[in-house]
């Protein structure tokens, strides 16, 4: 969920005072709230106070530690109505789509909650070789002590909860940077695990600017990044320096692939909803479509009638009465203002849309007639629009949706299932939605992440997605124990003779070899 001012300053939202940072509605511009802009001492104290609680964590056992998730989720659940109303406040979002929001909380901890136990327990391994084939080996797992998270702004409460229940599922403490630009709902959320269900204190939040993010990098023994390629591309040098591992969800720039015998009015709904959902602020939204020319002019008349009909506005909450909202950042929305700009001045023409609205929303936009020398089919637009090109045929379908340097998900529409097999192993991205679109990013048993510039590593993945969050540990039991091994001191010379011809004898592959007959033909 990513974006390109993932780390948008608040000078583009709200103000630093103090020691404080103002919150900002960014379709009102009323305030929303205040937190606290944290130092490095501040934080370097969170984290020491997190480490000496993790340890008592880690022993309740997965099973112990799924039951206070699950009375997380029970408190979130109770208190749904007004975290939700933080999230819309804080991003303008239309209420749909910040109700979409806890649907994403919901699926994460009851997924791994159900499933911790079998994920963490311990792997037995057969051994390899007549030599080892007495002893016991298995393989068992730790967490790393502390993971810091960082997380933008686009998804407040579903960006962080994405990451942080694998990680505390693992049995690490978890110190959680939210974007100084949306802090406000998921600061809520960490002080109900701190103060309102009985949990041990290993979750945190460090709300602060760039500063505090850098600060968490430096503190934890594994980082979980979700924000823009350049910030990724820092944090991952820094990782590298300090010798910790890293995951990052980087930028995308997704392409939705029509053929010609799809299901048009589907594949223009999924296309409209992936292109739009969250006002275009996500990282797996639809940003390019390409359509094979014979169903090219039919698929864009539905396209525009779909994105005609949308309602833009916070609506009131619970009133369900807007399709999308607000964008969060006024530089966000810059961005997409010039993208569309530049499409027009390069030929391009605009359907629907096309225009700035009131507070920081931008109409929702339809482009045709672009190509790769506009800036919106090259970029991460990140906003409400849908570039739409025709191609001739599959292959340059491939082809073009393959020229960018991002790869993180991807959307493919054909009736004909060995044709959809047979081009999804040609798309480079790390997901593939078949005649749907978004879906693969919230699929908890596989792996969601990105190639190219779209990342390093991944989340979910079933057991992965807790596995992540820890180090692995071989041990290797002796069956038997013996006064000595063979190979010990001191060095015999009838005993490694005979040693040397039992390897050779057992592990090669014919009789000349075996005997060592090399020099008797």
């Amino acid at each position: 969920m990513s974006g390109p001012t993932a780390e948008a300053t608040t000078s583009d939202r709200g103000s630093v005072r103090s020691g404080q940072i103002t919150v900002r509605c960014p379709a009102t511009g009323e305030v929303v709230g205040t937190v606290p802009n944290l130092d490095r001492e501040g934080i370097a104290g969170q984290c020491a106070d997190l480490r000496r609680a993790q340890p008592a964590w880690e022993s309740l056992g997965p099973q112990g530690r799924s039951i206070h998730l699950l009375r997380w989720l029970d408190w979130l659940l109770d208190n749904e109505r007004r975290l939700l109303m933080l999230v819309q406040k804080e991003t303008g979002k239309s209420w749909a789509d910040a109700s979409m929001e806890m649907s994403v909380v919901v699926d994460v901890i009851n997924y791994f909650a159900a499933n911790a136990a079998a994920f963490l327990q311990d792997r037995h391994v057969k051994p390899a070789g007549p030599a080892n084939s007495l002893r016991r080996l298995r393989v068992q797992v730790r967490p790393h002590q502390l993971v810091g998270l960082i997380t933008p702004w686009n998804g407040p409460l579903a960006g962080p909860m994405m990451d942080v229940v694998g990680a505390l599922t693992a049995g690490a403490a978890v110190i959680s940077k939210p974007s100084e630009v949306t802090p406000l709902a998921w600061s809520e959320a960490v002080r109900g695990w701190r103060d309102e269900i009985g949990a041990p204190p290993v979750l945190d939040v460090a709300t602060g600017t760039g500063d505090a993010g850098s600060a968490v990098v430096d503190q934890a023994d594994m980082v979980m990044f979700t924000g823009s390629v350049r910030t990724g591309r820092a944090i991952a040098v820094r990782c590298a320096e300090r010798l910790i591992p890293c995951s990052l969800e980087l930028g995308g720039k997704d392409a939705l692939i029509v053929l010609a015998d799809a299901d048009l009015e589907r594949a223009a709904g999924a296309a409209v909803w992936g292109g739009m959902t969250n006002s275009g602020q996500a990282c797996v939204g639809v940003e390019r479509v390409y359509v094979e020319a014979p169903v090219y002019d039919e698929f864009v008349e539905l396209v525009t009638g779909k994105v005609s009909a949308l309602r833009q506005g916070m609506d009131a909450p619970g009133s369900f009465a807007s399709d999308i909202g607000a964008m969060v950042t006024t530089a966000q929305v810059d961005i997409v203002a010039d993208h569309v700009a530049d499409a027009v001045a390069k030929g391009a023409r605009v359907l629907v849309g096309g225009q700035r609205g009131a507070g920081n929303t931008f109409q929702p936009t339809v482009l045709v007639d672009v190509d790769h020398s506009m800036r919106c089919m090259r970029e991460e637009t990140f906003g409400p629009t849908l570039a739409i090109m025709r191609v001739d045929d599959e292959d340059e379908a491939i082809a073009m949706a393959n020229d960018s340097e991002y790869g993180l998900s991807s959307s493919l529409w054909t009736r004909d299932r060995a044709r959809a097999e047979r081009l999804s192993r040609r798309i480079e991205a790390g997901s593939v939605s078949v005649n749907n679109a978004l879906v693969a990013t919230f699929q908890m048993p596989v792996p969601m992440g990105g190639w190219k510039n779209s990342g390093l590593g991944s989340r979910f993945g079933g057991a992965a997605g807790v596995l992540k969050y820890c180090r692995q540990q071989s041990v290797v039991e002796e069956r038997f124990t013996p006064k000595s091994e063979p190979m010990w001191y001191p060095v015999n010379p009838t005993r490694s003779r005979l040693m040397s011809r039992a390897v050779r004898f057992l592990g090669a592959h014919d009789w000349r070899r075996r005997l060592d007959l090399r020099g008797r033909r």
